[in-house]
């Protein structure tokens, strides 16, 4: 049976100490590597198990890439990785169809984006078009090469970076792209103890090199059909709902949080659920996760952003603002 069709599959009884043993492992593989960054590693899971993709968003040097490579090195899957340029060209990622001459046929054959994860490193340097072709990729899981659409393994999983500090050479994401990623985080820069062992493990020897998968694919797609099965009351939803309205009503919001929104955060909250151990969410779940899946999506008028508004600040006074269900 394919990973499509697993997923496919109707939903099993909820098996939590498998999700638990599954993400511990991961987590744990990772930790050997990445050093005091419990929540960004764990956020990172989170996205993996929800079917989303994870933008990494920070300065230059503190691990974002280490912890894209860690992750794929921990997962018994196909990785690919591709280096992002202003030359890119789209075909570079998704794949062109050649012709054969000892066939004397056409034959398509596959980019980098043909993976269980991707890592797209420093994606805001190559240009619009190469970053759009992307989009079908990440919502559909599918890529259309010359009219045929040529489905992605699963799980699928994007893991890009990008320096937002060095803007010269770059390409903003726009709008639309940005959308499709479920989280943006930032790992920023690690307490005293932890650069400390990290230049005491690091400078001797490359940990990443000693990572070995610790889980297959077949296990990550019984955890995310499992977490599909984690219940969302009626209150819940509305609550969840009301969230990411209230974001497109907000006087410092331009553009506020689209139903696409809705469903990341909902995906996401299930997998928060399971991870704790239930087997349905509750308000804290949403109230956990709405500051990393909802503010890279918004767009602040621009006296918000003069007076210093950050989205962060506009989702924390959604929440602070909004009755919580008392299920």
């Amino acid at each position: 049976m394919s990973s499509t069709e697993q997923l496919d599959a109707p939903r099993p009884p909820i098996d939590l100490p498998a999700v638990s043993t599954t993400l511990q492992a991961i987590e744990s593989n990772i930790h050997r590597v990445i050093r005091g960054k419990d929540r960004v590693v764990r956020l990172a899971l989170t996205t993996l198990l929800a079917e989303g993709h994870l933008l990494v968003e920070d300065v230059p040097g503190v691990g974002k890439t280490l912890l894209a490579k860690a992750l794929a090195r921990s997962i018994d899957c196909s990785v690919s990785r591709v280096q992002f340029t202003p030359d890119l060209l789209p075909s570079d990622v998704t794949g062109v169809t050649v012709y054969a001459p000892d066939t004397g046929s056409f034959a398509f054959r596959p980019g980098p984006v043909f993976a269980n994860i991707v890592l797209g490193d420093e994606i805001n340097r190559a240009g619009p078009k190469t970053q759009s072709s992307l989009l079908e990729a990440m919502e559909e899981r599918t890529v259309t090469i010359d009219g045929t659409p040529h489905h992605l393994a699963r799980p699928f999983m994007v893991i890009a970076t990008q320096n937002p500090i060095e803007l010269e050479g770059t390409y903003p994401l726009p709008e639309a792209q940005r959308d499709r990623f479920l989280m943006r985080i930032a790992i920023g820069y690690p307490h005293a103890d932890d650069e400390l062992e990290i230049v005491r493990t690091h400078g001797a020897k490359d940990r990443l090199e000693e990572l070995t998968p610790v889980c297959d694919t077949a296990s990550v797609v019984h955890a995310i059909r499992t977490i599909r099965a984690v219940r969302v009351s009626e209150p819940i939803e509305r609550y969840l709902i009301a969230v990411c309205r209230a974001t497109r009503e907000h006087h410092d919001v331009e553009l506020g949080a689209s139903p696409r929104a809705s469903l990341a955060l909902i995906r996401s909250v299930r997998v928060t659920a399971a991870i704790a151990g239930r087997d349905h969410v509750i308000p804290d779940d949403v109230k956990l996760l709405a500051p990393h899946v909802l503010p890279h999506r918004l767009i602040l008028r621009p006296n918000a952003e003069l007076a210093g508004i950050t989205a962060v600040d506009v989702i924390t006074d959604v929440l602070s603002g909004m009755p919580v269900p008392t299920e």
